[in-house]
Protein backbone atom coordinates (compact mmCIF):
# COMPACT_ATOMS: atom_id res chain seq x y z
CA UNK A 1 0.00 0.00 0.00
CA UNK A 2 2.78 2.44 0.95
CA UNK A 3 4.83 1.54 -2.12
CA UNK A 4 1.81 2.10 -4.36
CA UNK A 5 1.26 5.48 -2.71
CA UNK A 6 4.84 6.52 -3.46
CA UNK A 7 4.49 5.50 -7.10
CA UNK A 8 1.20 7.38 -7.43
CA UNK A 9 2.80 10.56 -6.07
CA UNK A 10 5.60 10.38 -8.62
CA UNK A 11 3.02 10.05 -11.38
CA UNK A 12 1.21 13.23 -10.32
CA UNK A 13 1.79 16.48 -12.27
CA UNK A 14 5.07 18.19 -11.47
CA UNK A 15 4.81 20.98 -8.89
CA UNK A 16 6.15 24.48 -9.51
CA UNK A 17 8.11 25.65 -6.46
CA UNK A 18 7.82 29.27 -7.58
CA UNK A 19 4.03 29.21 -7.82
CA UNK A 20 3.33 29.43 -4.07
CA UNK A 21 4.69 28.61 -0.63
CA UNK A 22 3.94 24.89 -0.54
CA UNK A 23 3.77 22.94 2.72
CA UNK A 24 5.59 19.66 3.20
CA UNK A 25 2.28 17.79 3.37
CA UNK A 26 1.26 19.16 -0.03
CA UNK A 27 4.42 18.22 -1.93
CA UNK A 28 6.19 15.48 0.04
CA UNK A 29 7.69 12.85 -2.33
CA UNK A 30 6.27 14.61 -5.37
CA UNK A 31 8.20 15.82 -8.38
CA UNK A 32 9.04 19.53 -8.31
CA UNK A 33 10.60 22.12 -10.59
CA UNK A 34 12.24 25.25 -9.17
CA UNK A 35 13.83 28.31 -10.74
CA UNK A 36 16.37 30.38 -8.88
CA UNK A 37 20.03 31.09 -8.21
CA UNK A 38 22.37 28.78 -6.31
CA UNK A 39 24.13 30.30 -3.28
CA UNK A 40 27.37 28.40 -3.76
CA UNK A 41 29.11 30.06 -0.78
CA UNK A 42 26.55 28.51 1.59
CA UNK A 43 27.07 24.90 0.49
CA UNK A 44 26.97 22.18 3.17
CA UNK A 45 28.85 18.90 2.67
CA UNK A 46 26.99 16.08 4.43
CA UNK A 47 29.60 13.48 5.36
CA UNK A 48 29.44 9.68 5.63
CA UNK A 49 26.95 9.20 2.81
CA UNK A 50 27.36 6.06 0.68
CA UNK A 51 27.15 6.33 -3.08
CA UNK A 52 23.42 6.01 -3.97
CA UNK A 53 23.78 3.25 -6.57
CA UNK A 54 26.87 1.08 -6.71
CA UNK A 55 27.82 -1.88 -8.94
CA UNK A 56 26.47 -5.11 -7.49
CA UNK A 57 28.92 -6.92 -5.25
CA UNK A 58 31.06 -3.87 -4.52
CA UNK A 59 31.11 -1.94 -1.26
CA UNK A 60 29.55 1.51 -1.58
CA UNK A 61 32.28 4.15 -1.13
CA UNK A 62 31.75 6.92 1.40
CA UNK A 63 31.24 10.46 0.23
CA UNK A 64 29.19 13.61 0.60
CA UNK A 65 25.71 14.82 -0.20
CA UNK A 66 26.18 18.32 -1.59
CA UNK A 67 23.46 20.48 -0.07
CA UNK A 68 23.15 23.95 -1.59
CA UNK A 69 20.52 26.64 -1.04
CA UNK A 70 18.65 27.83 -4.11
CA UNK A 71 17.27 31.36 -3.89
CA UNK A 72 13.96 31.29 -5.72
CA UNK A 73 12.92 34.17 -7.91
CA UNK A 74 10.53 35.29 -5.18
CA UNK A 75 13.32 35.40 -2.58
CA UNK A 76 12.51 32.22 -0.65
CA UNK A 77 15.27 29.68 -0.03
CA UNK A 78 14.94 26.05 -1.10
CA UNK A 79 17.68 23.61 -0.07
CA UNK A 80 18.70 21.32 -2.93
CA UNK A 81 20.50 18.00 -2.63
CA UNK A 82 22.54 18.42 -5.79
CA UNK A 83 23.99 14.91 -5.67
CA UNK A 84 26.74 12.70 -4.28
CA UNK A 85 30.47 13.44 -4.46
CA UNK A 86 33.36 11.14 -3.46
CA UNK A 87 35.44 11.74 -0.34
CA UNK A 88 39.22 11.79 -0.12
CA UNK A 89 40.12 8.74 1.99
CA UNK A 90 43.26 10.38 3.36
CA UNK A 91 42.05 13.93 3.96
CA UNK A 92 38.41 14.52 4.85
CA UNK A 93 38.72 18.25 4.22
CA UNK A 94 40.13 17.83 0.69
CA UNK A 95 36.80 18.40 -1.02
CA UNK A 96 36.22 17.19 -4.59
CA UNK A 97 35.83 19.81 -7.32
CA UNK A 98 32.25 20.43 -8.39
CA UNK A 99 30.75 22.92 -10.81
CA UNK A 100 27.88 25.24 -9.94
CA UNK A 101 25.99 27.03 -12.71
CA UNK A 102 25.72 30.78 -12.35
CA UNK A 103 22.64 32.90 -12.91
CA UNK A 104 19.07 31.67 -12.90
CA UNK A 105 18.77 27.90 -13.29
CA UNK A 106 15.90 25.41 -13.47
CA UNK A 107 16.18 22.42 -11.14
CA UNK A 108 13.97 19.33 -11.17
CA UNK A 109 13.77 16.59 -8.59
CA UNK A 110 11.74 14.96 -5.83
CA UNK A 111 10.70 16.58 -2.55
CA UNK A 112 11.70 15.09 0.81
CA UNK A 113 11.39 16.22 4.41
CA UNK A 114 15.18 16.09 4.81
CA UNK A 115 18.23 14.61 3.05
CA UNK A 116 18.34 11.65 5.45
CA UNK A 117 19.91 11.53 8.88
CA UNK A 118 22.93 9.67 10.24
CA UNK A 119 24.19 9.20 13.79
CA UNK A 120 26.29 12.08 15.04
CA UNK A 121 27.94 13.33 18.20
CA UNK A 122 26.48 16.50 19.68
CA UNK A 123 29.46 18.63 18.65
CA UNK A 124 29.98 17.22 15.15
CA UNK A 125 28.10 19.95 13.27
CA UNK A 126 29.93 23.17 12.55
CA UNK A 127 28.42 26.61 12.74
CA UNK A 128 27.22 28.45 9.62
CA UNK A 129 30.31 30.70 9.71
CA UNK A 130 32.75 27.78 9.57
CA UNK A 131 33.96 27.11 6.04
CA UNK A 132 33.94 24.64 4.51
CA UNK A 133 30.87 23.31 6.27
CA UNK A 134 31.43 19.57 6.60
CA UNK A 135 28.85 18.01 8.90
CA UNK A 136 26.72 14.95 9.47
CA UNK A 137 23.19 16.32 9.16
CA UNK A 138 21.28 19.33 7.90
CA UNK A 139 18.58 20.70 10.21
CA UNK A 140 16.33 23.03 8.24
CA UNK A 141 15.00 24.92 11.25
CA UNK A 142 18.52 25.78 12.42
CA UNK A 143 19.51 26.96 8.96
CA UNK A 144 16.53 29.30 8.74
CA UNK A 145 17.27 30.75 12.20
CA UNK A 146 21.01 31.18 11.72
CA UNK A 147 20.69 32.82 8.29
CA UNK A 148 17.52 34.75 9.03
CA UNK A 149 15.93 33.93 5.70
CA UNK A 150 12.52 32.63 4.61
CA UNK A 151 12.91 28.96 3.77
CA UNK A 152 10.87 26.07 2.39
CA UNK A 153 10.14 23.35 5.00
CA UNK A 154 11.57 20.58 2.81
CA UNK A 155 14.48 19.81 0.49
CA UNK A 156 14.55 19.04 -3.22
CA UNK A 157 16.65 16.06 -4.31
CA UNK A 158 17.85 16.91 -7.80
CA UNK A 159 17.18 14.18 -10.35
CA UNK A 160 18.61 15.65 -13.54
CA UNK A 161 21.36 13.39 -14.91
CA UNK A 162 24.00 13.90 -17.57
CA UNK A 163 25.40 17.16 -16.21
CA UNK A 164 29.18 17.59 -16.20
CA UNK A 165 29.34 19.01 -12.69
CA UNK A 166 31.24 16.23 -10.86
CA UNK A 167 28.16 14.93 -9.02
CA UNK A 168 26.41 11.55 -9.06
CA UNK A 169 22.63 11.54 -9.18
CA UNK A 170 21.88 7.87 -9.84
CA UNK A 171 19.43 7.62 -6.96
CA UNK A 172 18.07 4.28 -5.79
CA UNK A 173 14.35 3.69 -6.49
CA UNK A 174 11.97 4.94 -3.84
CA UNK A 175 10.72 2.25 -1.44
CA UNK A 176 8.72 2.17 1.73
CA UNK A 177 11.95 2.13 3.75
CA UNK A 178 11.11 -1.14 5.51
CA UNK A 179 14.36 -2.83 4.46
CA UNK A 180 16.36 0.10 5.75
CA UNK A 181 14.57 0.01 9.10
CA UNK A 182 15.31 -3.70 9.42
CA UNK A 183 18.97 -3.02 8.68
CA UNK A 184 19.10 -0.29 11.33
CA UNK A 185 17.38 -2.56 13.86
CA UNK A 186 19.88 -5.36 13.19
CA UNK A 187 22.77 -2.93 13.53
CA UNK A 188 21.62 -1.66 16.91
CA UNK A 189 20.86 -5.19 18.09
CA UNK A 190 24.38 -6.29 17.12
CA UNK A 191 25.88 -3.32 18.98
CA UNK A 192 23.80 -4.15 22.05
CA UNK A 193 24.99 -7.77 21.99
CA UNK A 194 28.63 -6.69 21.67
CA UNK A 195 28.23 -4.27 24.58
CA UNK A 196 26.65 -6.98 26.73
CA UNK A 197 29.42 -9.48 25.92
CA UNK A 198 32.08 -6.87 26.71
CA UNK A 199 30.41 -6.14 30.06
CA UNK A 200 30.06 -9.85 30.85
CA UNK A 201 33.66 -10.79 29.95
CA UNK A 202 35.09 -7.79 31.79
CA UNK A 203 32.99 -8.59 34.86
CA UNK A 204 34.10 -12.24 34.87
CA UNK A 205 37.75 -11.25 34.64
CA UNK A 206 37.43 -8.83 37.52
CA UNK A 207 35.57 -11.46 39.55
CA UNK A 208 38.32 -14.03 38.96
CA UNK A 209 41.04 -11.55 39.91
CA UNK A 210 39.14 -10.62 43.05
CA UNK A 211 38.53 -14.28 43.97
CA UNK A 212 42.20 -15.07 43.42
CA UNK A 213 43.37 -12.24 45.65
CA UNK A 214 40.99 -13.31 48.44
CA UNK A 215 42.18 -16.95 48.17
CA UNK A 216 45.78 -15.88 48.68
Amino acid sequence: MLAANLVSKLQMPIVNANAQNWTLEEVNQRRMRAQGTFLADEVVWLDNRPRPVNPEGEAAPAGFYVMMPLKLEGGQILWVNRGWAPRNGLDRTALPPIKTPGGVVSVEGVVFANPGKVYEFASSNQGPLSKPRIQQNLILEQEAQSHGWTQSPYILREAQAGQADGLVREWAPLTTGVDRHYAYAFQWFALAVCAFLFWLITGLRQYRKLSGSIGE
